[in-house]
């Protein structure tokens, strides 16, 4: 058997027979020529190095049976794929057949039940034939019996027609007697609750209806002008909420005392009842008594303050809850991303929207709301319901008097006072300019401590142009009118109802 010579060896062969001296005096004293040093020696001769000379070693030996392993991967990938597209045709196969099957079976169950609806009403016409017929011979023999003469078939069911529309009518009007006598009895002079179209997206109000009297001379119209009077009827219902009747200061107060509204039981019960205004008296400021003014503000403006408060905290324990949850519903989470948008929170952080849902001190609320709105007397509070002078460069608002030529800001209008406290909220759970009040209000809730409104007036330095001076004030406002007190008061779960006559 031949011998299977090298590369190297056949070059070293081909040397020998070209008889290259330079390599045969390397082989003689056994200096060792690298396959690359024998091809440059036999180029430099001018010697050519046949093609079949050349190792295919790679090749039998790495490049094919990679490409074997390659080729086989390559059609078991496939073959996987077909046996995968196989697999989905027969389940579109089996979806199709399934909903062609279903779609039929319904379509023969509503043909079916067109058939039996078409029977039952091609029944009813001979059904009431027969009652007719039946009826009408009924009375023909009574008549007939009674009179003892022989009646007219055709009269006589004549005379049933006229008997029956006689009895129908005498139904009908003994019920709108009923009705109307009725009517008459709870017909008063009170304003009712309806349910009315909202001013804004959010804010759902109920509506007093007020049915006056007409007057029978004009002493009485004058009468009415000028002291309107409240009657109070009592009845369970969860809140109150008086729409724009142009209420003048009177009016509010006497309605404060026959509710029973006072700030000594609210400050020792820690109650108070949601009695929602939707503006403030116009003669507010004609009050000669400060005491009584500055009352009256508070006693407007803290349900509004509580409520506001309260679903904030219901929205806080939901979001509580949700967050220790591992699947939550669709619902659930549109509900999440509705509140990441409301509090401006980016990228889903569940951490910043707990840090910033939550209260504001109902003291500090109330020393703001005082402050910027001058006890409700100011324009702002009076024209636009702004209670707490937030700015605006976009939206609707009122132009101050003594704005200056270069600046064209204007003090943000609500269409009712709840707007007004809602955006105050928001503005400080969002604005970056209130970061400080947020997280020291965190840090209060981390160490379970109380949220007091003294705690956190430093915080709000930003808030007006005055810096410091402006929490000097808030902090004077809240120790001289013990506005703490009312920082752990709640909404009545159960109250009056109050309808107001005049």
């Amino acid at each position: 058997m031949k011998k299977k010579l090298s590369y190297r060896d056949k070059l070293v062969e081909l040397a020998y027979i070209y008889d290259v001296k330079e390599i045969k005096d390397y082989e003689k004293s056994r200096k060792h020529l690298t396959s690359g040093q024998l091809e440059l020696i036999l180029k430099k001769n001018k010697i050519t190095i046949p093609k079949d000379f050349k190792s295919n070693f790679l090749r039998d030996n790495i490049f094919k049976p990679v490409g074997k392993i390659k080729s086989n991967l390559i059609e078991f990938k496939d073959n996987k794929v077909k046996d995968k597209n196989r697999a989905i045709r027969k389940l579109e196969n089996l979806k199709l057949d399934t909903n062609r099957k279903i779609g039929r079976a319904f379509k023969d169950l509503w043909t079916q039940l067109g058939r039996i609806g078409l029977n039952f009403l091609n029944i009813i016409p001979k059904l009431g034939k027969v009652i007719y017929e039946f009826f009408g011979e009924l009375f023909t023999d009574l008549f007939h019996g009674i009179y003892k003469q022989q009646f007219e078939p055709q009269k006589a069911k004549k005379v049933i027609i006229a008997i029956a529309s006689v009895a129908v009518f005498i139904t009908i009007a003994f019920s709108g007697f009923n009705y109307f006598s009725e009517g008459e009895v709870v017909k008063k002079p009170e304003v009712k609750k309806e349910v009315k179209k909202p001013e804004s997206k959010k804010e759902v109000k109920k509506e007093v209806k007020k049915e006056v009297k007409k007057p029978e001379s004009k002493k009485e119209v004058k009468k009415l002008n000028k002291k309107p009077k409240l009657e109070v009827k009592r009845n369970n219902v969860d809140e109150v909420i008086l729409p724009n009747l142009n209420l003048k200061t009177e009016t509010v107060l006497n309605l404060f005392k026959d509710v029973e509204y006072d700030l000594g039981k609210v400050r020792s019960k820690k109650l108070v009842k949601p009695i929602y205004f939707t503006q403030f008296p116009k003669d507010l400021d004609e009050l000669e008594s400060t005491q009584l003014k500055k009352e009256t503000f508070i006693k407007i403006v803290l349900p509004l303050i509580v409520a506001e408060n309260e679903r904030i905290l219901a929205d806080r324990e939901k979001l509580i809850t949700l967050s220790g949850k591992k699947y939550t519903t669709d619902a659930e989470k549109q509900w999440l991303r509705q509140k990441l948008l409301e509090y401006k929170v980016k990228k889903g952080d569940l951490k910043e929207l707990l840090v910033r849902m939550d209260i504001i001190p109902t003291s500090i609320a109330l020393a703001q709301a005082a402050k910027e709105s001058g006890w409700g007397t100011s324009r702002f509070a009076l024209e636009g319901n702004a209670i707490f002078g937030q700015w605006t460069w976009s939206g609707q608002g009122i132009a101050p008097l003594d704005r200056e030529s270069n600046k064209n800001h204007k003090i943000l209008k609500f269409p009712i006072l709840r707007a007004s406290v809602k955006a105050y909220k928001n503005n400080l759970n969002t604005h970056k300019s209130y970061s400080k009040f947020r997280a020291k209000r965190s840090s209060l809730r981390e160490k379970s401590k109380k949220i007091s409104g003294l705690e956190l007036t430093e915080t709000l330095n930003n808030y007006a142009q005055t810096g410091s001076k402006y929490t000097q004030i808030l902090n004077q406002i809240i120790r001289q009118n013990r506005l703490t007190d009312f920082e752990p008061v709640s909404l009545v779960n159960s109250v009056k109802k109050i309808e107001l006559s005049s």
